[in-house]
């Protein structure tokens, strides 16, 4: 009996594009017929999420054929009738959302043979170690991997590593230690005042990156000594005052939770404070050398960024195009080189190695929790070619010698595949999805399964007290290669004249979950001269997603689009949460060429003088899309192969080769702890 549930259970995981190893099936056919079917219960619904499985039920179930061969008046109709009951619904209060009803004819099976993922067996100290290594990551973490983290820390799986060099990820792990009444521990890993205020803000959950602001909770006598306590131990030789007065608005309001002035044996804490709820006037560093650099006192303001290697590096294309002698710069620079963290590192070396061969537009990632990528006209001055290799030698120069000092790889192969995968250096705004990848990555997707391409959109209304309609539209913006708008694909446009390209139709009320699904066949529209495909996901009713309890986008890839269900989860290549506190996002740009996917999942601002959908943001989906396809930034590639340079030798065969880094053997780019953790050391 216990077999053939197993066996049942493992064709449902068929199912969903995954199968168990045989080791794995061996080992869950041997427990008793109780645990077993408790573990089968919890990994079932685990890995239907991954996939993204909802009911999927699309105004035209017979999808995509019969939006093809339905005629105008049809399709105009039914829009219009749909969109007549919703309003009535909303005016009275009453009635429900008016759909066609059609039915369903049969399909045959699905065309595609897809390559399952084997699920093995795993060991305690595996998942351990992937614990570990997400704390010691030296980058920031999502909030996925700190609810992980949270897992393993109430079970007992979190092993602390002995450093953990990201100040958030510190701060996550110092809330737990805190509820936990843990102060010694605590004190441990505070070295800053900063350290302490996002110790706070973790206490109070709210953004550890401090960009957002947070309101504090009450805390108790023993969190109000602590807090006060670790910032003692900071101490005046640490600048206290100076570090509390980069945030002082958010010191002044913890202030009131924390109340120094009834502790007096922390008074260094209860200075600080005075300074700045009363602005007395005080130097800081930052204050002087803004003076310096304002005042052209150059040759100063290298001498005091010489104390701070980090802002040096952070500063140094700002300086070389102010020093009358930039050499000055890069040779202040290169004393003080071997002492700035490896990611700033990366950033200065791949900044200047394409410093004046960057398109024209510039893409930065603001702090927060939220990924508002923002996009600017690339405006910088030429510096000469020469000097920005000199600067990209120092960089490579520094972690070459740094990595030197790691365990040796041996014979290391890096395939140059890598160079589309860029380095994970922030995560925290990152949305849960089915593989994780870093924004601005170009992942190609070669030409298995199929032509088709399935985009699709599944969310939920707002059902608390009242239940609120939610509206979500799935779109899709064409251009060609220069970035000329050619044609959208969306509820205004349910059909292409000139290639195929097809909507499954708007619904705009989800009481039990609606769906939209675009497919897009590639090979029409590079005939048309297509070249970058942007997809946006926005709330045409303006809810921010991050209030929507359910919704989710992701794509397919489909050989016979008429084949299997509309909806088949072993073909899902991708799936997100949609999470933003927007109401307009782009998970994804899909540059047709190369058939290779740009990851985007980026929020967008909305524009408020129009109705929230392509047409009235157009402008900034042009600019987000253009830009996130010229994005520069660090790669994989250029990262393993400094490593390969440090501590192995580098070949160009990966059979026989002792360490082999690639998209898709050995280390890949969906190992993103491992490699925060072991290859961005610092």
């Amino acid at each position: 009996m216990l077999r053939g549930t197993v066996a049942a259970f493992n064709r449902n995981l068929e199912g969903l594009g995954y199968s168990l190893s045989l080791p794995a099936l061996n080992a869950l056919t041997a427990v008793d017929l109780s645990t077993a079917s408790t573990l089968m219960a919890e990994v079932l619904p685990i890995l239907q999420e991954i996939r993204g499985v909802h009911l999927y039920i699309p105004m035209y179930p017979n999808f995509p054929a019969q939006v093809m061969a339905a005629t105008d008046a049809e399709l105009y109709w039914n829009a219009i009738l749909h969109y007549l009951a919703v309003w009535v619904s909303d005016l009275t209060g009453k009635g429900q959302a008016w759909l066609p009803s059609y039915m369903k004819d049969p399909r045959p099976s699905l065309a595609e043979e897809v390559a399952l993922t084997v699920l093995d067996l795993g060991t305690e100290a595996e998942a351990k170690q992937l614990l570990t290594d997400i704390v010691r990551a030296n980058t920031s973490i999502s909030d996925h991997d700190k609810a992980d983290v949270r897992w393993g820390y109430a079970n007992g799986l979190l092993v602390l590593p002995e450093t953990i060099p990201n100040k958030e990820n510190l701060a996550v792990i110092a809330g737990l230690l805190a509820s936990d009444g843990k102060w010694n521990e605590v004190a441990s890993l505070i070295r800053t005042p900063t350290d302490v205020l996002r110790l706070a803000t973790a206490l109070s959950e709210g953004d550890l990156s401090l960009a957002v602001s947070t309101k504090f909770r009450p805390f108790n006598r023993q969190e109000r000594r602590g807090l006060l306590g670790l910032l003692e131990q900071c101490g005046a030789d640490h600048g206290l005052t100076e570090d509390m007065a980069r945030h002082s608005k958010v010191w002044v309001r913890l202030a009131e939770k924390l109340h120094p002035g009834e502790y007096h044996q922390y008074p260094v804490g209860h200075a600080a404070f005075d300074a700045i709820r009363n602005d007395k006037p005080f130097t800081t560093w930052y204050g002087l050398l803004e003076r310096r650099i304002k005042g052209g006192q150059i040759d100063e303001a290298i001498e005091q960024l010489r104390s701070r290697p980090g802002e040096f590096a952070r500063r140094l294309d700002h300086l070389v195009r102010l020093a009358p002698n930039a050499e000055d710069v890069l040779d202040g620079f290169a004393v003080v080189a071997n002492k700035v963290a490896t990611p700033v590192l990366l950033q200065a070396m791949t900044h200047f190695k394409e410093r004046n061969n960057q398109g024209d537009l510039r893409v930065f990632f603001p702090k927060g929790n939220v990924a508002k990528a923002q996009a600017i006209p690339n405006n910088l001055l030429v510096i000469p070619e020469a000097l920005c290799r000199r600067i990209v030698a120092i960089c490579e120069d520094a972690l070459i010698k740094r990595f030197a000092k790691l365990p040796s790889l041996g014979n290391v192969f890096v395939d140059p595949r890598l160079s589309g995968y860029l380095v994970p250096f922030s995560q925290r705004s990152a949305a849960k999805s089915s593989r994780t990848l870093v924004r601005g990555s170009h992942v190609p997707f070669g030409n298995k399964l199929g032509n088709t391409l399935r985009f699709f959109v599944w969310w939920k209304n707002i059902t608390n007290q009242e239940n609120k309609r939610v509206d979500l539209d799935l779109s899709a913006m064409i251009y060609d290669a220069d970035w000329n708008f050619m044609e959208h694909i969306a509820y205004t446009n349910l059909r292409s004249a000139h290639y195929r390209a097809v909507h499954s139709g708007d619904i705009t009320d989800a009481p039990k979950g609606a769906c939209e699904f675009i497919d897009i066949d590639m090979g029409s529209l590079l005939t048309y001269g297509g070249a970058y495909l942007v997809v946006t996901v926005q709330s045409y009713t303006g809810q921010p997603f991050s209030e929507i309890p359910e919704a989710s986008t992701g794509w397919m890839l489909r050989q016979d689009p008429q084949s299997g269900e509309v909806f088949e989860p072993k073909t899902v290549v991708d799936r997100l949460d949609v999470t933003a506190e927007t109401s307009g996002y782009i998970p994804m740009i899909v540059g047709l060429p190369r058939r290779e996917i740009i990851w985007v999942d980026a929020a967008m601002k909305r524009n408020l003088q129009h109705v929230n959908n392509v047409h009235g943001n157009a402008d900034q989906i042009r600019l987000l899309g253009k830009a996130f396809a010229q994005i520069t930034k660090p790669n994989l590639y250029d990262l393993f192969r400094l490593h390969a340079v440090a501590r192995g030798t580098l070949v160009s065969d990966p059979v026989g080769a002792e360490m082999i880094f690639a998209p898709d053997q050995g280390i890949t780019p969906f190992d993103i702890g491992m490699i925060a953790a072991q290859y961005l050391v610092s």
